[in-house]
């Protein structure tokens, strides 16, 4: 059967589903444009110019907003990508959101009214937040402390989220699907934590602190006060319980079961990335 291969543009070609959609794209062969600052041509988001050169000859884009949807603003630049992308020609958009954000919810209904066939990832928090970003540091040292208390989360593995995003640019089948992602089970921050230090064999606690100590710690450590406000959002409306209870979205669009935590504990452990510093 023949087949066109058209250019996809990845947005947030460095993160991690970025990366990973990227990765297994160009090894199989697929045209991709990296849409990274360090990219050429270099990808944007705070500069609108730099947006034709990266939509020029694309057909499907994969859209990851930085730092994350919720943020003042998020709403009106992914609707102007939309817009520009669109026009440019663009008939294929996959949109990873997130569970539980009103926010993320109008960037979602931008996406769905764009004209293109679209796809929306409506992602849980990952698994990967405890090995490759926010959390790793901490559990490295031995205690990770967070303003959230005995609240489960079904965690998913961004290798789910990724082989749905490859599926949904590069094959029929998935165009006006809202896929909620999230894992098989749903876990506490301590029950996370405790099964990496099992895995591990290694004393790692976890500290639930109050939202205001949490903040005072983040102002302490000089981050921008928009960041600390995306955090605190974060921690205390979206992980309120809401999000809780398990979709079948991986289910739905791969016709298997997601990937369970117990499981990325080991393949990462192996990795060695959380042996101890000392």
């Amino acid at each position: 059967m023949k087949t066109t291969q058209e250019t996809i543009l990845i947005l947030g070609a460095t993160g991690k589903t970025g990366r990973r959609i990227a990765q297994r794209l160009q090894a199989d062969g697929v045209p991709v444009r990296l849409g990274s600052r360090g990219a050429n041509p270099a990808f944007d988001w705070e500069d609108r110019s730099t947006w034709a050169a990266v939509l020029d000859g694309v057909r499907a884009a994969y859209i990851s907003f930085q730092p994350d949807l919720a943020v003042p603003g998020a709403v009106e630049t992914v609707q102007a990508f939309t817009y520009q992308a669109v026009k440019s020609g663009v008939r294929k958009l996959v949109l990873l959101s997130g569970r539980g954000e009103v926010e993320a919810e109008h960037a979602e209904r931008v996406v769905q009214n764009s004209g293109a066939d679209w796809t929306i990832l409506r992602a849980s928090w990952f698994f990967q937040n405890f090995s490759e970003a926010h959390f790793l540091e901490p559990i490295l040292q031995g205690e990770l402390v967070l303003p959230v208390g005995n609240v489960a989360e079904p965690f998913v593995d961004v290798e789910d989220i990724a082989e749905i995003a490859i599926e949904a640019l590069t094959k029929p089948g998935h165009a006006g699907q809202l896929y909620e992602l999230t894992g098989p089970r749903a876990l506490t921050f301590a029950e996370a934590v405790a099964e990496i230090a099992r895995e591990t064999e290694r004393d790692i606690a976890f500290v639930a602190v109050p939202p205001d100590a949490y903040r005072q710690a983040l102002e302490q450590a000089q981050l921008p006060a928009e960041l600390i406000d995306l955090v605190l959002y974060l921690f205390t409306t979206v992980l309120d319980g809401r999000n809780t209870p398990v979709a079948d979205g991986v289910q739905r669009a791969l016709g298997r079961p997601a990937r369970d935590f117990s499981d990325y504990v080991r393949r990462t452990a192996a990795t060695g990335v959380w042996a101890s510093e000392e």
